[in-house]
């Protein structure tokens, strides 16, 4: 049996919860980058017997259209699957719903599901650290648990917690390459959607960006951001919902 992490990660905090998780399913596995350019991506050969573990962020109570777009376009063949929604602890409402939908609709057999906490990707402060050392204390459980059902060939399929229609995704907002900005074309290299420019990498194009914010995790100047104003009202709106801490969670 091989696994196979199917992660989107602009910032790494998914990427992190994914590797704990497989770390202690035996291996890393295989790993498949939803978080690319889309000629950049690679589709994984996934066969019955493997386990797919698909990991994804929460925006605003959803995981990214773009990252279930390209998810669809891997062949499950029948394989058992693991989901996990990563948020900033503040909630991740129908994420995990609507992941289990779309794992289901393309033919995965659900296995578990995981909700886990990580930086939030704009303000960093809140969810600070984490994935941290009891983070990863409880996600090297929730591995061997997940393992123990594979092993036993459990065929009992989780309820996820969620209401159909999911809800709205509220807005995010968009970063702009700020006084720093070196116009180096980095953020525009990295970015999975193809927002920005490289000829003129100070603008997004609106349109096109999902507020993933790679562009700022990967500003080798720093110079990304949403700009102060917003930085302030956002970190003001989150305070009451983000301050205390959220714990991981197992449906199994």
């Amino acid at each position: 049996m091989n696994i196979h992490q199917i992660i989107f990660s602009p910032t790494g905090g998914t990427r992190r919860v994914s590797e704990i998780l497989c770390q202690n399913m035996g291996e890393q596995g295989l790993v498949t980058d939803l978080c690319v350019k889309a000629h950049d991506m690679r589709l994984p050969k996934i066969c019955k017997d493997d386990l797919a573990v698909v990991a994804m962020p929460v925006f605003a109570g959803r995981v990214p259209a773009v990252a279930v777009e390209r998810l669809r376009r891997i062949n499950a063949n029948g394989a058992k699957c693991v989901v996990v929604a990563v948020f900033g602890n503040r909630a991740y409402d129908d994420a995990l719903l609507e992941m289990q939908d779309v794992a289901t609709d393309m033919g995965f057999q659900m296995v578990a599901a995981v909700a886990a906490v990580a930086e939030h990707s704009i303000i960093r402060k809140y969810g600070k650290g984490r994935p941290d050392v009891d983070d990863e204390q409880t996600l090297r459980r929730f591995a061997t648990d997940i393992m123990c059902k594979v092993e036993q060939d459990n065929r009992y399929v989780p309820q996820m917690p969620g209401v159909r229609p999911y809800k709205q995704g509220g807005k995010v907002p968009q970063p702009n390459g700020g006084r720093g900005c070196s116009g180096c074309g980095v953020c525009a290299k990295h970015c999975p959607t193809d927002a920005i420019s490289p000829a003129n990498p100070k603008a997004v194009d609106t349109t096109k960006c999902i507020s993933c914010m790679k562009c700022v995790s990967v500003c080798p100047a720093g110079a990304r951001d949403i700009g102060f104003i917003m930085k302030h009202i956002a970190t003001l709106h989150l305070k009451k919902v983000c301050t205390k801490r959220k714990e991981n969670e197992l449906y199994l």
